[in-house]
């Protein structure tokens, strides 16, 4: 059963139209994925949301009149509010009152699947809730569930500080173990001279799909926002037979909670450990130049700015107009198309070709275990058997560090 939920939201002074509207898009987008019926939007202009309210008193009593019209169950904010303006909110309303980091917050509890997700989701939602416990109680007591109360929001968490002290430090115990697990994982992976791909992109770019088609997988996708949450990763092999490791992750958005960077900084170290960067862009999206930006900015903050890129503008069956990449080195494809597919693992063993060493080199023929440590770990281009000598003479490329180039 869905919940009628009216949307309210502030233009700030410094937001342009344009902006907000696709901001406002993808509020309705998010409320719709966690399984909201929007029924209204109210907006405001104002220089800055009202300190104690968010919006202004008249718009509060065109709330109520809504809220009796269109039976109206939830009210959820386009800005992350403070712990006074919900409870103010919710008095004057008589509704519980979510806002963006917290309806993201429950759309990551709802998917979480492997026990490290559902541990950082958690960690997230009650380092989110901890210092706004006291405007929390209506949406906390809010019969049969419903959105905002996923995880954590189902216990009367505002009567216990303690209890969610002890919570936190449990989780932040257990993730360590994963950390360290996943610490010990990359490890062995740079020990085996493994090269790594990582996909990044804006949320509901086509990660997924471009994920499934290049290695033949089955991770979930589909057309919602954060369809992928815990992180994924396959073998894929480049056209020279190299077979590196590539891996999924959640998407991006702007304005994320805080809180949920923090929480799956451990997941989004797969970026930085990266040898190379995919950064899916959905081409067809009318704000890709800003969903872009906010994948590059967060790429920054991650300290992951330094890894060569490929940018992937995704979806381009939908754009009927000329499209100009923006970011270079770029390709422009259809996740869903074979042809480009195989256009990006052809730009990816160029791109590989540059980060690495060429070398040359003579293996003996009774040296099989050798010749094919060559051809699992480098980019061959070109191979032949000398009769006369027995061996093989190998042309490629290797990283610089890797121990076949002191062989």
């Amino acid at each position: 059963m869905k919940e009628n939920v009216l949307i309210i939201a502030v233009q700030k002074k410094d937001n342009d139209d344009t902006r907000f509207h696709y901001s406002m898009e993808e509020i309705k987008s998010l409320t719709e994925t966690a399984k909201g019926q929007v029924k209204e939007v109210i907006t405001q202009k104002r220089d800055q949301p009202h300190p104690a309210t968010y919006l202004g008193s008249g718009k509060i009593a065109e709330i109520n009149e809504l809220i009796e019209d269109e039976d109206i169950q939830l009210i959820v904010a386009n800005d992350e509010l403070s712990a006074s303006q919900m409870r103010n909110l919710q008095n004057q309303t008589g509704r519980s009152i979510i806002d963006r980091s917290q309806l993201i917050l429950d759309i990551f509890a709802n998917r979480a699947t492997t026990s490290e997700g559902k541990l950082q989701v958690e960690l997230a939602q009650y380092q989110y809730l901890l210092p706004r416990l006291h405007g929390q109680g209506l949406a906390l007591s809010r019969l049969g569930g419903g959105i905002g109360t996923r995880g954590p929001g189902e216990t009367k968490l505002e009567s216990d500080r303690r209890h969610i002290n002890r919570r936190i430090n449990e989780i932040k115990r257990k993730l360590t173990t994963v950390v360290n697990q996943r610490k010990q994982y990359r490890k062995r992976r740079r020990l085996n001279h493994i090269f790594k791909i990582t996909i990044v992109g804006y949320t509901n770019a086509g990660k997924s799909t471009l994920f499934n088609r290049l290695t033949q997988s089955d991770s979930f996708e589909e057309d919602q926002l954060f369809a992928t949450l815990d992180p994924m990763s396959r073998k894929l092999k480049l056209p020279s037979g190299l077979m590196p490791i590539i891996t999924d992750t959640v998407g991006f958005m702007q304005d994320l909670p805080t809180e949920l960077i923090a929480a799956f900084r451990s997941t989004l170290e797969e970026v930085t450990e990266a040898d190379l960067i995919y950064h899916v862009v959905d081409a067809s999206h009318p704000d890709h130049d800003q969903q872009q930006a906010t994948v590059v900015n967060l790429l920054k903050e991650l300290e992951a700015d330094h890894i060569p890129m490929l940018t992937i503008y995704n979806k381009m069956d939908r754009v009927d107009y000329e499209f100009v990449p923006l970011l270079k080195p770029a390709l422009k494809v259809s996740a869903l198309e074979a042809d480009d597919r195989s256009q990006i693992l052809h730009e990816t063993e160029k791109l590989i070709k540059k980060i690495w060493t060429r070398y040359e080199r003579q293996v003996r023929a009774d040296q099989g275990k050798l010749l094919q440590q060559y051809k699992q770990q480098s980019i061959i281009i070109n191979e032949e058997f000398i009769e006369a000598e027995e061996t093989y003479r190998i042309e490629g490329y290797l990283p610089d560090n890797h121990p076949l180039m002191r062989s």
